[in-house]
């Protein structure tokens, strides 16, 4: 005679291992997300270092001009002295890949991007020196540090 019962614990731990799976699912995707979210903080900053020492390049010096590459703004070539806007060159925190230099239209560096493709996570609520970057969507495909209107409204712009 065969008991009802048969399987019933056999079944149960199966539903407890589908349970957990799922747990552990939704928690590989939350960290993701965190550490999205991090590296993009962490992109915030190294753009905002990098618009800082473009600035104070172009306003330093003799004649008002952008930097003719990223290694000037480690030591400036024009002034006779050491004048470092840049203690080291940043990586992009998103790919881990040397940052992109955004070139400017009379020739020099205007500003720096990601080469990231990913869609970012952060579309609003920018602190007011990235205000800059408030409402960009990149259109379907395209990466969104490549889009040219957000590369125009980053770029560093002269005080006048």
């Amino acid at each position: 005679m065969v008991k009802k019962e048969e399987g019933f614990t056999y079944l149960g731990v199966l539903f407890a291992i589908a349970i957990l799976a799922g747990g552990l699912g939704l928690a590989g995707e939350m960290w993701d997300t965190t550490a999205r979210r991090d590296r993009e903080a962490d992109l915030l900053f190294v753009g905002h270092q990098y618009r800082v020492a473009i600035q104070r390049y172009y306003l330093s010096g003799p004649q008002r001009q952008y930097p003719p590459s990223l290694e000037a703004l480690l030591k400036d070539p024009r002034l006779p002295g050491v004048e470092r806007y840049l203690r080291r060159l940043y990586e992009d925190p998103v790919t881990g890949a040397p940052m992109v230099p955004i070139p400017g239209p009379q020739g020099g560096i205007v500003g720096v991007r990601s080469a990231s493709e990913e869609k970012p996570l952060k579309i609003a609520g920018f602190k007011v020196r990235d205000a800059a970057f408030e409402g960009i969507t990149p259109p379907e495909g395209t990466a969104p540090s490549t889009s040219r209107a957000a590369a125009r409204r980053c770029q560093v712009r002269p005080a006048r």
